[in-house]
């Protein structure tokens, strides 16, 4: 499994050490979303940064979608299907969705792309930035609920 980790609040004071663990996941602004492996050195650094990032399971379909609208490579340039049989062995975003979900590549091992995806404010906004996902928010740990989240950041 892999989670989808995506940053909802940026405050200008924030804790260096909460500050120093999103510069480690690579979220440095809102709206930035990585998808990292599931294992027990994230799942610490999730629940540190968890009153500023909401996080949960990713499928193959959205993370597939993901990397066609808003994957770059330098230059902010679109990954496409070409640039994926060139320099990854990848047919298309649908089989390196799979691997990613699998554990078996990273957005880091692609040549030249940003692992970063830089997504839009959701469409009708976050549910609250201030409350965790389980007490009607948008913080913390949403479980399979993080697909239709970046759906509607798309």
């Amino acid at each position: 499994m892999a989670y989808a980790v995506i940053r909802v609040r940026g405050q200008p004071d924030v804790n260096k050490d909460i500050r120093y663990t999103m510069g480690l996941l690579g979220l440095t602004r809102v709206n930035h979303c990585v998808v990292l492996p599931q294992t027990s050195s994230v799942d610490g650094m999730l629940q540190m940064v968890k009153d500023y990032c909401t996080w949960g399971e990713i499928d193959e379909e959205t993370l597939s979608a993901m990397i066609k609208t808003r994957g770059k490579i330098t230059g902010d340039k679109d990954i496409t299907d070409d640039y994926l049989k060139e320099k990854t062995g990848f047919g298309n975003a649908g089989e390196l969705a799979k691997a990613m979900i699998e554990n078996n590549y990273r957005m880091r091992d692609m040549e030249d792309a940003k692992p970063v995806f830089r997504l839009h404010p959701p469409i009708k906004g976050y549910e609250g930035n201030k409350r965790a996902f389980s007490n009607g928010g948008a913080l913390g740990y949403r479980g399979k609920e993080i697909n239709d989240l970046i759906n509607r950041m798309l």
